[in-house]
């Protein structure tokens, strides 16, 4: 039988020091877009997709997100928080809250925009038998100078002006299942990169879930004025639903 996912992870206990000065008071996840803040969009998107529960893993300026968004009663879903009083990255926070898991779930960070549909996202994952998937997002990388490809004696091989690469990078979205959680040590720094590795060493199977649509870090200064200009303009009624 296959089972649904009803629960979501939103990690949001970083210090957003790539969005300086506005987070020294205000926590990223709350910078706002239009008339809301980035965390309450991300979660009526949760909602539509038929996520009921989430757990926010807080860190800096907790007080601040739990006095916003409370026991989530306001916003339609049922919140409740692990604070993590030392930085743990960003797999260290789900050993915190292991006994409030269930068996599978989203974990995601609380900073990012995206029209992804995540019940799309939790389908693929109940039916591709992994133990993880990560959405992963097609960027470009254009360098601005040359690159030399030589051979082992030095010779030149190739001379490549300003070339241009592409990659499959991860939206900071993860479908998972319990098990993973085992793998992660107590009261340690470790991120997610960390644990799809050892997932990996395990012999578990890991898949990625490719989406073709928009995605933003929002904790970019530049994906954050993209952001902006998104919904000063009212182009975002994909990000909602």
């Amino acid at each position: 039988m296959i089972i649904m996912i009803t629960q979501a992870v939103i990690l949001a206990g970083g210090k957003g020091t790539r969005l300086r000065p506005y987070t020294t008071i205000l926590p990223k996840p709350l910078m706002p877009l239009g008339d809301k803040p980035i965390l309450e969009i991300l979660l009526t998107k949760l909602k539509n997709a038929g996520i009921d529960r989430v757990i926010i893993a807080t860190g800096y300026l907790d007080h601040i997100i739990r006095a916003y968004f409370g026991d989530g009663s306001n916003f339609g879903i049922q919140i409740t928080y692990s604070h993590e009083n030392e930085p743990l990255g960003t797999a260290g926070p789900l050993k915190l809250m292991e006994d409030m898991l269930d068996s599978s779930f989203l974990v995601m960070n609380g900073d990012l925009l995206t029209d992804l549909q995540f019940k799309d996202l939790i389908k693929y994952h109940a039916s591709s038998n992994c133990e993880s998937t990560v959405c992963a997002f097609k960027t470009e990388v254009q360098l601005s100078l040359g690159v030399l490809v030589t051979d082992e004696n030095e010779q030149i091989i190739n001379y490549i002006e300003k070339p241009k690469y592409e990659f499959d990078v991860s939206m900071g979205i993860y479908a998972m299942n319990k098990f993973g959680i085992s793998l992660i040590p107590e009261n340690t720094f470790f991120d997610l990169p960390d644990l799809i590795m050892k997932l990996k060493k395990s012999n578990k199977i890991m898949k990625i879930y490719k989406h073709l649509g928009q995605w933003l870090d929002v904790g970019r200064h530049d994906d954050y004025s993209k952001a902006l200009e998104l919904f000063e303009t009212d182009k975002r009624s994909d990000f909602l639903r």
